[in-house]
């Protein structure tokens, strides 16, 4: 199966070295030709002048992408290059309608797409564990599945277009709930003088313990917080989650909450940051009042 991969960002470029590694990945486009050339040289694939040459040469296509535009102004481009029976699978996080006006683009040329959103972190895109939510035709997902277990460890078909991109949100709606209950109770901890490394370790092993808690919590005792999902994109990602949930009439408190704290992290220049950074406005609460009583 000849595969191309568009989007060579942070969770991209490894997902491609992942198909790569299985034998699958012919050729790659960037929008930054320099990224895509030196990928094409160290991993021995081909680089792709324009997403029409990409689209010419392949039989599945993989786009890994920041916006919704980009996703239908890439599905445009590609429609006319791609031959009849093709499958596009979309792992770019946008938001379901966004997806359905994807597929229905391409089926006007008989080409199948699926929307294939991942969750898991630059960790999971570098180990081939990602989790990945499926939206499309059963008969489609049945065919992309070798290219699916090249860089997903949980893959899961849930339903028509639009599907993958609905579960991403409720993904990302956790995400949002769990980064603030992390980050606000480690702070509290941190005010009461507890050992963070060692509180760490014994809440993981119990109600309390969680993926974020363990992998993201040493980030919150040392006070760095290298990339695993960059607060902007989490900012963007939420912002899908709140349109979506506008079109049913509904407000999402705590995405309301967890976008206006994203805001202040962005203003502040910590947009490229994990969201684990996200410690640093719930020890700033501590500490202001910590200031407030020493005044007193």
């Amino acid at each position: 199966m000849s595969t191309g991969f568009i989007g060579l960002g942070a969770m991209g470029l490894p997902m491609a070295a992942n198909l790569q590694r299985h034998g699958l990945l012919h050729s790659v486009w960037n929008r930054s030709a320099e990224k895509a050339a030196a990928f094409a040289r160290e991993h021995q694939c081909l680089h792709a002048q324009t997403p029409e040459a990409l689209a010419t040469e392949c039989d599945v296509i993989v786009l890994c992408v920041s916006a919704d535009q980009d996703v239908l102004d890439l599905c445009r481009q590609i429609s006319g290059s791609l031959r009849a029976g093709a499958l596009v699978i979309d792992c770019s996080t946008v938001a379901a309608q966004t997806a359905r006006e994807a597929a229905a683009l391409l089926e006007n040329n008989s080409i199948a797409f699926l929307d294939c959103p991942v969750s898991g972190g630059t960790e999971g895109a570098v180990n081939g564990t990602l989790a990945i939510m499926v939206g499309g035709e059963e008969s489609a997902y049945r065919r992309a599945l070798p290219v699916l277990k090249a860089i997903g460890g949980r893959i899961s078909h849930l339903g028509p277009s639009g599907a993958g991109q609905a579960s991403k949100a409720t993904n990302q709606i956790m995400v949002a709930g769990i980064n603030q209950a992390v980050t606000e109770a480690m702070a509290f901890a941190k005010a009461q003088g507890l050992p963070l490394e060692d509180l760490i370790d014994l809440l993981g092993a119990g109600a309390a313990g969680c993926w974020f808690l363990s992998h993201r919590g040493p980030n919150m005792v040392n006070g760095e917080y290298p990339l695993g999902f960059k607060v902007e994109l989490h900012q963007k990602d939420l912002g899908i989650c709140r349109e979506m949930a506008a079109g049913m009439g509904i407000k999402l408190p705590v995405v309301e909450m967890t976008m206006l704290h994203y805001q202040r992290l962005l203003d502040e220049g910590y947009r490229d940051e994990d969201i684990s950074s996200l410690f640093r406005i719930k020890e700033q609460m501590f500490a202001q009042n910590g200031k407030r009583d020493d005044k007193q």
